[in-house]
């Protein structure tokens, strides 16, 4: 058997943690992870906003080796799911291979001598044998080009990179943007700030989360029972799963979801105008489905409003809408979401012959398993193209896409590979397969969302059942790459 290869990883995030972790369980230790934050975490560390939480069950957001009898809440917020992978990189030993403040600026790979060179922000380069990008797919905040936005006299922010030293407290605030982190924000924005006014530009589909706290004595038997705790967790699992029947195809699974959403709409919001305002004119799923207990009864509250004018333009101290209404405000919040189907961007990434992986991506970004790219030899991508969720925990996706790429690691030392590069027709077939199912989904529906590009190609979404994902990516096929032996 050959030495391992080096492996560079790409992110500390959950996708990150989570290849470092198995590498060292498969006895590989020749890797680091280049964070371009100041501790683990990635999402859960960059999104501080007030109600940061996760719209998962704790006990299937978190990892499958590692259990946790100590959520506290059936969801839990931010700083809890942050410690909880800071505890697994300590725990496992990662930190040691975390080289923090360090952020990717572009990649090459070598192929004569079979390894990445990646080029870091502040001008370094580390040679590597594998790379492995788990920076996801919501790691770069979306700031709208609006007009007067720099002229704005007041506190401005994006919801991802929150300034806490502002107080909104009695002040006027404006949020753009009702997704799913505003929804959570806005609860307890509107308790503080004198008016609070929301920019929507389409109405979602929400649902009630149905929060609550587990008692010390939940935790007690979580703790004494871990058969219990896995069974509670498989619980969610497949709570969860049966959802895709809703967004799969229109019968009766969806009607029954949409009318609970409605019902949910009808019972927390008595103003009949209000409530046509905030009911979406398209099928349910076709955008994320928002799950939370707050958000509609903040939007009743007498300080609370909501207009679907456009904005025209902002100005030193108000926003201006193309109904010719002007709202003074004193802060305002960009709830406007990521760049999401750009993916590694502004990261450049350049394979075989220097083919640049975003020109490839043009037409809208596709991979085999959403993990392999043909031309880009020995690269890796956790949480990429169509491999996110509208049903089901992306921990689920992700740990299965770990044991995928740790076992194509494993294979280069065991036979004596320089490198594996999947063939172009067996991406090619894998995606057009992809795209048929995902043509009868809710997500490829007429609706404009963050899954899909301009064009209407859906890049995002996983167009089935995870366990059929879990399937096809329990073992690499080999025969499906083109395989280089070391010379």
């Amino acid at each position: 058997m050959s030495a391992a290869p080096t492996v560079v990883i790409l992110g500390a995030g959950v996708s990150g943690l989570c290849t470092g972790i198995q590498l060292l369980k498969a006895g590989i230790s020749s890797f680091t992870i280049l964070e371009k934050s100041d501790r683990v975490g990635g999402t859960w560390y960059d999104n501080q906003y007030p109600g940061a939480a996760c719209d998962v069950p704790s006990h299937f957001y978190c990892y499958s080796f590692e259990p946790n009898p100590e959520w506290s809440r059936k969801f839990s917020g931010q700083a809890e799911i942050q410690a909880y992978l800071q505890r697994c990189a300590e725990k496992y030993g990662l930190i040691p291979h975390i080289r923090f403040r360090t952020e990717c600026a572009g990649a090459s790979f070598d192929e004569r001598k079979g390894v990445w060179r990646v080029r870091t922000s502040d001008g370094e380069e580390l040679t590597t044998h594998v790379l492995v990008s788990g920076v996801g797919q919501l790691n770069r905040p979306h700031v709208p080009d609006l007009p007067g936005l720099a002229d704005f006299e007041g506190a401005a922010f994006h919801s991802a990179r929150w300034q806490h030293a502002h107080d909104l407290t009695g002040k006027r605030v404006a949020v753009i943007g009702n997704g799913a982190s505003a929804i959570q924000f806005i609860p307890p924005v509107a308790k503080v700030a004198k008016q609070l006014t929301i920019f929507q530009r389409s109405a979602n589909w929400v649902v009630p989360r149905g929060d609550y706290a587990y008692s010390e004595r939940a935790k007690r038997i979580f703790r004494s029972f871990p058969w219990l705790l896995r069974l509670y967790r498989w619980y969610f699992y497949w709570q969860l799963e049966k959802n895709f029947l809703a967004f799969g195809g229109e019968g009766r699974i969806a009607r029954m979801m949409e009318k609970g959403a409605r019902g949910w709409l009808e019972s927390a919001i008595p103003d009949a105008k209000l409530r046509e305002v905030l009911t979406p004119d398209y099928r349910v799923g076709c955008k994320r489905i928002l799950i939370d207990d707050d958000f509609y009864p903040a939007l009743a509250r007498p300080n609370v409003s909501v207009t679907t004018s456009e904005i025209s333009r902002i100005t030193r101290d108000a926003i201006e809408t193309k109904d010719g209404a002007s709202q003074p405000v004193d802060a305002i919040i960009l709830a406007t979401g990521f760049e999401t189907t750009s993916f590694l961007a502004p990261m450049q990434i350049e394979g075989v012959d220097g083919k640049k992986l975003e020109e490839i991506w043009g037409p809208g970004a596709e991979a085999h398993l959403g993990l392999c790219v043909s031309g880009f030899p020995n690269f890796f991508m956790m949480y990429g193209p169509n491999t996110n969720l509208g049903h089901n925990s992306i921990i689920f996706m992700i740990e299965a896409q770990v044991r995928y790429t740790v076992q194509c690691i494993q294979a280069l030392a065991q036979r004596g590979l320089r490198y594996l590069d999947v063939k172009p027709d067996v991406q090619e077939r894998y995606n057009a397969e992809l795209q048929r199912d995902l043509s009868h989904t809710a997500w490829a529906a007429g609706c404009k969302s963050w899954y899909k590009t301009a064009s209407g190609k859906v890049t995002n979404n996983w167009s089935s059942f995870t366990v059929k994902y879990w399937w096809k990516t329990r073992r690499p096929k080999l025969e499906e790459f083109k395989r280089v032996p070391r010379t």
